[in-house]
């Protein structure tokens, strides 16, 4: 090989290598793009703006038909055939400008196009030369339909608009696969001049080249005459349309600068949001700023409706803030759990007999709503009037440590604390969730119930059919029996509020859905009267009755003989005698019982101690309750049994006594109960005598800060006593 054939094989190799690579593996890098948000089907919910302040969506993948063919009709009819650059279209490009005597006319190709868009370069002769030969590059490497779908991405639309997808939206309210051959025209044109022709300024020239177009789109073939003659008639877009702006919290907690596709429901979610902003308008006059609401999909486990915070138009503090993200006392929302809990560890059965007498716990004294005690209550009834004390008294025995554990394992993130910080307050607000999490949290039970896979920690689905059961039975705030009316839909729903009447809870769920409601106030301060049952409740039936129809209850563990296609419905359970008047194992002195399915450690349950030779007796203090609400208890005293027993304070209580603004110390009310109406107590404070009840066994007392022990004595010198703690007393009203 000569050495003249040398030098020209390196450099045309060196060319081919600068050829090769003279392109960037991504032309748009660093390119920033809206966020967008779409939903199950990819119907736009909302987006948020490009940091540099453009509409632009992030690039499409394809372009719809119409639109690309009236831009390849409109910029560049031999896309389709050239390699990157048409000589054809720069000839006639260098002809019209040398006879008109200034650049009307470039010869880009699409093609051009996009490198150009990419490399931001002034437009001058030398940058042509270059993006020909860029263009070149780009053929080589991407099909036609990929050039395109850059093409459609990255354009500009005029003012802030740049891309199809953002100005489909922007100038005509949709997406652009559903436009017009008008619309898609109009579009193809844009870019052409994007400053000069858009549809704010410049309409009649914008009007004239759409229509030369569409004459164009006829005459090669593309429509027939009668949608040319409704294209022409149709109007150019007035002012840019607002891009939607639905379930708007969840849009800004998306990804930033990405389409993501969620699993909300578009024409739900515009239902919901109607609802809930009617809802929140009504309890507004009441000076419940705030409501939120949530709804996922049992089977696929998305949220198929969320409003963070309804009614933003209602100007107020707070008014954007993501309320069902945002961590809040939980009220009494969290006692299913426990419920549930304590069926499948064996603490208790479904009825079990808890506790509902007065109890003070180092200092926690807490009290039922109605500020009432009933003795005893079955666990399932406890559960579905949402009593606070029985509810403490298990949580007591189960222990708030593996509550704790548990409720961390349904996924609620925000109790972050030791279990000793929360103590048994933990089950009555103490601790704090979100609405989108404790909402996923009973999701999980029913998923789990349903043989379906999810996190929850509650694995036996006896449990789980006993606490849908009882949470069946909570009052409706339409008072409708769903026991009476059959085309009434059922739900197992529980409510909260917290302390302060700061924050009114309802989560319920079927075995299709399960939705979440939060009523208050964003900035934290209470509305006295605001419940759970009376705010929150309605709110969560009425979005019940925006839901398809579902599974009208879940069915029976009983009935599950086969495993459905996709899910496995294993069952397993003990069969055991339940006494029917305490809820509990049956001894061999319980004279009615019931043989019912149970949880697997229901066998470690505890027996019932309450019969004695075929007769049911409560100890004294749950006696002396009980008994006001079930007139067919009788009281037989037994001298095998101790019949009396202190109702206030309970043993180890810590108590603080209130100083009156005088500096006297009225003490705190001790209260003592007998089972023979006739018996005469004597009192003693740390072996002190103090003096004798008769009837009412009530005794005002104001011992120093410190230890001390109460004794009483009955006639026949039956003696109870409790010991407690008194602290540094307070001045009334501090």
């Amino acid at each position: 090989m000569s050495r003249r054939k040398a030098i020209a094989l390196i450099l045309l190799e060196v060319l081919l290598a600068g050829w090769l690579c003279c392109l960037p593996g991504d032309l748009f890098r660093g390119t920033p793009y809206a966020t967008v948000v779409t939903d199950r089907n990819g119907e736009l919910l909302g987006a948020r703006i490009a940091s540099d302040g453009q509409w632009r969506f992030p690039p499409c993948d394809t372009v719809p038909s119409r639109y690309a063919t009236a831009l390849v009709q409109f910029e560049d009819r031999h896309f389709r055939w050239h390699p990157g650059v048409d000589p054809l279209a720069l000839a006639r490009a260098f002809r019209s400008n040398l006879r008109e005597g200034h650049v009307v006319s470039g010869g880009s190709t699409i093609t051009m196009q996009v490198v150009r868009m990419s490399r931001g370069k002034e437009r001058t002769l030398w940058q042509k030369g270059v993006e020909a030969i860029l263009a070149t590059r780009l053929e080589s490497r991407l099909s036609k339909d990929e050039i395109l779908a850059l093409y459609a991405s990255h354009a500009p639309f005029g003012g802030n608009v740049v891309g199809l997808d953002a100005a489909a939206w922007r100038y005509f309210g949709r997406p652009a696969d559903e436009l017009s051959w008008a619309e898609s025209a109009t579009l193809a044109i844009l870019p052409n001049a994007p400053s000069s022709i858009h549809p704010g300024k410049g309409r009649d020239r914008l009007l004239e080249k759409r229509n030369r177009l569409l004459r164009r789109l006829h005459e090669r073939g593309f429509i027939d005459s009668n949608t040319l003659e409704g294209a022409l008639d149709e109007p150019l877009p007035e002012a840019p349309y607002p891009l939607p702006n639905l379930a708007r919290q969840y849009v800004a907690a998306q990804p930033p600068g990405v389409e993501t596709r969620t699993g909300i429901d578009i024409d739900l979610q515009r239902q919901v949001e109607d609802a809930t902003t009617r809802w929140a308008d009504e309890l507004a006059l009441g000076g419940i700023a705030d409501l939120a609401a949530v709804i996922l999909d049992i089977r696929t486990g998305e949220t198929i409706a969320y409003v963070g915070n309804a009614s933003p138009q209602r100007a107020r503090t707070g008014s954007e803030v993501d309320i069902a993200a945002a961590p809040r006392s939980t009220g009494s929302i969290l006692k299913p759990f426990l419920y549930c809990a304590a069926l499948q560890d064996g603490t208790i059965l479904p009825r079990t007999l808890l506790k509902d007498t007065p109890v003070n716990l180092n200092g926690f004294a807490p009290q039922n709503f109605d500020l009432q005690f009933h003795g005893a209550v079955p666990a399932a009834e406890a559960l579905a009037r949402s009593l606070n004390v029985p509810a403490v008294h298990l949580l007591r025995a189960y222990g708030a440590p593996r509550l704790l554990e548990v409720l961390r394992e349904a996924s609620l993130t925000t109790l972050t604390r030791d279990a000793s910080d929360y103590g048994l307050s933990l089950i009555l607000g103490g601790g704090e969730g979100t609405l989108a999490d404790v909402t996923r949290a009973y999701a999980g039970m029913v998923r789990r119930y349903e043989g379906l896979p999810t996190d929850s920690p509650f694995t036996d689905r006896i449990a789980l059919w006993y606490t849908f059961e009882a949470l069946k039975e909570v009052n409706r705030p339409d008072e409708i029996d769903w026991k009476l009316i059959r085309s009434v839909r059922k739900a197992a729903w529980k409510t909260g509020t917290s302390y302060g009447y700061r924050d009114a809870w309802a989560v319920g769920v079927t075995p299709d859905y399960a939705i979440g409601v939060w009523c208050g106030n964003a900035d934290g301060h209470g509305v006295p009267g605001m419940t759970g049952a009376r705010t929150a409740g309605p709110v969560l039936f009425d979005l019940l009755n925006l839901l398809p129809p579902s599974s009208d209850w879940f069915e029976d563990p009983l009935s599950f003989r086969a495993e459905p296609e996709g899910r496995s419905r294993e069952i397993s359970g003990v069969w055991l005698d339940v006494c029917t008047a305490s809820g509990m194992l049956r001894s061999q002195d319980c004279p009615d019982y019931t043989r019912q399915l149970l949880p697997e450690r229901a066998a470690d349950s505890e027996v019932c101690p309450y019969h004695r030779d075929g007769e049911f007796r409560l100890p004294p203090a749950m006696e002396w309750y009980y008994k006001t609400y079930h007139p067919e208890y009788e009281v037989r005293p037994s001298r095998d049994e101790t019949p009396l027993e202190f109702l206030y304070p309970e043993s180890g209580s810590v108590l603080t006594l209130p100083r009156q603004l005088d500096g006297s110390v009225p003490g705190a009310v001790f209260q003592a109960v007998h089972r023979d109406p006739a018996a005469v107590l004597y009192w003693h404070l740390d072996n002190e005598y103090l003096g004798e009840t008769h009837l009412i066994h009530q005794m005002q007392l104001s011992p120093p800060p410190g230890k001390h022990t109460v004794t009483v004595v009955d006639g026949d010198g039956k003696t109870v006593s409790v010991g407690f703690t008194v602290v540094s007393t307070s001045r009334s009203g501090d």
